[in-house]
């Protein structure tokens, strides 16, 4: 082959393997090689026969080191990032070969909520309120204006990772010293109440050639209190939700994507007006995309390759039922010595996948974040409360059992 593509991929925990392999299937079969470049220390058994590379991902000029010789050795014409915290770096790496794709200013409007929602507010699409907390007082000043409560987040994280709901004065006393140091890596946002949404894209030189939204069942905030859960909405659209697909489109291209896929999320306040929320230049995470594979047939990840490398390409998907998707959740913590496999909920009714990444022996530990869970199951139903009534009883039959570390009694 005389063609190639570079995949950063990070293999731990599974996340991103289904991904992974699908790109490098969409890849061979249009006769094109694929390079990994992997974390230092993290093989990864899906990439076994691929030339591997590995380097300190989260060290950007490592990564621009490593690539450097690996395109001088590999002709590669296409960088796929699967990671969040991936694609500032791959676009520093496409601007410093002259390969196609994000470039750094496009990819800081994806990955800088401060760029991202100054953006958003130029194409006229309304954002949360917002200030910097510079001091503690200024966020005081901006709760007393917009009202508790609200949301201190980093304006580059992802998956709620180090991200505060503050409900008061007070609980500003106990979260101000979590985040005081590094006050400047932080924003506040007001607290957004409503119905939350994403939109899982494709595009193919600026035009949306598949689009697909989808409805949250839970705050994403509250992970810990409730399993983050998401359901199409594929049929039946109101005024409101069509309008939020306008929205999207015009995000995406006035965020700079031309070719690519998108993860962009928004709410529908409880009066009806639509507010952005965050916008992603990658796959959706947790199980969005084996949720769209069950309910329309692609893989998000191969068909960006595939969008990448061959401009004549159509994704090719279905329409099918509501499909929706859950996180497996435990408020059990220690070492687990029983659970439900991903065999067994599969053959639940009205079940399409299933993956539980925990297995006997495996410690739990409280939740940081809103991915930092025990796997996922994909299921079917008529309508988003259908779907929603299906969660429980399927979730009802998700079991964990834990001991004490070092005890053996079970918990």
């Amino acid at each position: 082959m005389n063609r190639a593509i570079l995949v950063i991929y990070r293999p731990a925990a599974g996340r991103y393997a289904a991904q992974f392999r699908s790109v490098v299937a969409a890849a061979a079969e249009l006769g094109v090689a694929t390079v990994a470049l992997l974390p230092n220390g993290q093989p990864a058994t899906e990439a076994a026969g691929l030339p591997c590379y590995h380097a300190d991902l989260d060290d950007s000029e490592a990564v621009r080191s490593t690539v450097a010789s690996i395109l001088a050795t590999h002709p590669v014409e296409r960088i796929f990032p699967l990671f969040e915290g991936d694609v500032l770096t791959a676009a520093r790496c496409r601007r410093d070969h002259g390969i196609p794709g994000l470039d750094p200013e496009e990819a800081l409007t994806f990955r800088d909520k401060n760029v991202m929602h100054r953006r958003a507010t130029e194409l006229g699409v309304p954002v949360a309120r917002s200030c910097r907390p510079e001091t503690v007082g200024a966020v005081a000043e901006f709760a007393a204006e917009v009202g508790w409560p609200v949301v201190v987040k980093p304006y580059a994280g992802w998956a709620c990772g180090d991200t505060h709901r503050v409900d008061s004065a007070e609980d500003l006393a106990r979260v101000w010293p979590l985040i005081a140091d590094d006050r400047h890596d932080y924003r506040v946002e007001e607290y957004v109440r409503g119905a939350e949404y994403h939109v899982d894209s494709l595009l193919r030189d600026g035009e949306v050639v598949f689009e697909q939204l989808s409805r949250y069942t839970y705050s994403v905030l509250e992970f810990r209190d409730e399993p983050g859960g998401t359901v199409s909405r594929k049929h039946d659209l109101t005024p409101a939700e069509r309008r939020i697909l306008t929205a999207n489109a015009t995000v995406l291209r006035g965020f700079g994507m031309r070719t690519g896929v998108a993860h962009v999320e928004f709410f529908l306040r409880d009066d009806g007006e639509l507010v952005f929320g965050e916008a992603a230049a990658r796959a959706g995470g947790g199980s969005i995309v084996p949720a769209i594979q069950a309910g329309r047939g692609i893989n998000l990840a191969g068909e960006w390759c595939r969008l990448e490398l061959d401009p004549a390409h159509v994704p090719a998907a279905t329409l099918g039922p509501e499909i929706g998707t859950e996180y497996l959740c435990s408020d059990r913590y220690g070492r687990i010595t029983a659970i439900t496999t991903a065999v067994e909920l599969r053959a639940l009714d009205s079940v399409r996948d299933a993956d539980v990444w925990k297995t006997v022996g495996d410690v739990l530990a409280v939740p940081t974040a809103s991915n930092d869970v025990l796997g996922w199951y994909v299921c079917e139903g008529r309508d988003f409360d259908d779907v929603r009534a299906r969660f429980k009883v399927i979730r009802d039959a998700f079991e964990v059992v834990t001991e004490p570390v070092g005890d053996a009694s079970c918990g």
